[in-house]
């Protein structure tokens, strides 16, 4: 191949190359614009979330007293959740979905419940808790493993720890939880004992007792939790 013939072919690759460089800044600059002006991912999800609460309370005929006279959450609290003003904690998913005789994943879900359920990697839904108001984030994110499964008796998640500003109350609520540490380090508060936990360590508690789980250090924790939610 002859010096000429080289030059071309590198002029051809050069030219490729700032076609390809346009054309992803062309949809960098799309994706951009269709942003503009679009809720956060877990804000959109806290909507849904608290639009699907409202929905069912609404069709069983109770208002946010009646609810919060059922679980002990606060009609504040209520009021916020189904405003979409904030993502609820496990806990307190637990709580409601009792209260209303649904099951947790419907919630986060949405979708109609199957014999079986499949969840892609790229299919799962992530709920951060935070305040939308005050834009709080309050120490972990969550997402659903099974939420379509019919008749199912545990709720599986997929939770990230993140270090948190400010401190959380303990959560107490019937069932049980069986989490086990992917990575990073994390802090189970069960009544007055205080348990660290390393990775591929494992602990299994009644949820009634008052328990709280962090992170414990500066790093993020990932961890598999299973809920069993009494009926």
């Amino acid at each position: 191949m002859d010096e000429k013939e080289k030059q071309g072919r590198r002029d051809s690759y050069e030219d490729f190359l700032g076609d390809l460089s346009q054309f992803v800044a062309r949809e960098e600059e799309r994706a951009f614009m269709d942003n503009l002006g679009r809720k956060a991912p877990e804000e959109d999800i806290a909507v849904k979330v608290g639009e699907r609460v409202r929905d069912v309370r609404e069709q069983r005929g109770l208002t946010q007293r009646d609810i919060s006279q059922r679980t002990g959450i606060e009609p504040d609290i209520i009021s916020k959740i189904e405003e979409g003003e904030m993502a609820p904690p496990l806990g307190i998913v637990i709580k409601l979905a009792k209260a209303l005789e649904m099951k947790m994943g419907y919630f986060i879900s949405g979708e109609e419940e199957r014999p079986y359920t499949i969840v892609r990697r790229g299919d799962r839904k992530v709920i951060s808790r935070y305040d939308s108001k005050k834009g709080k984030q309050y120490g972990y994110e969550y997402e659903s493993l099974a939420p379509h499964k019919k008749d199912r008796h545990m709720e599986p998640f997929l939770v990230t720890l993140e270090p948190a500003e400010t401190e959380e109350e303990r959560s107490t609520h019937d069932g049980q939880e069986f989490i086990f540490v992917l990575s990073g380090k994390m802090e189970v508060r069960l009544g007055e004992e205080v348990h660290l936990l390393d990775p591929g360590d494992a602990i299994y508690y009644d949820s009634t007792v008052p328990h709280l789980v962090k992170c414990h250090g500066a790093e993020k924790t990932k961890i598999l939790a299973v809920l069993y939610a009494e009926k």
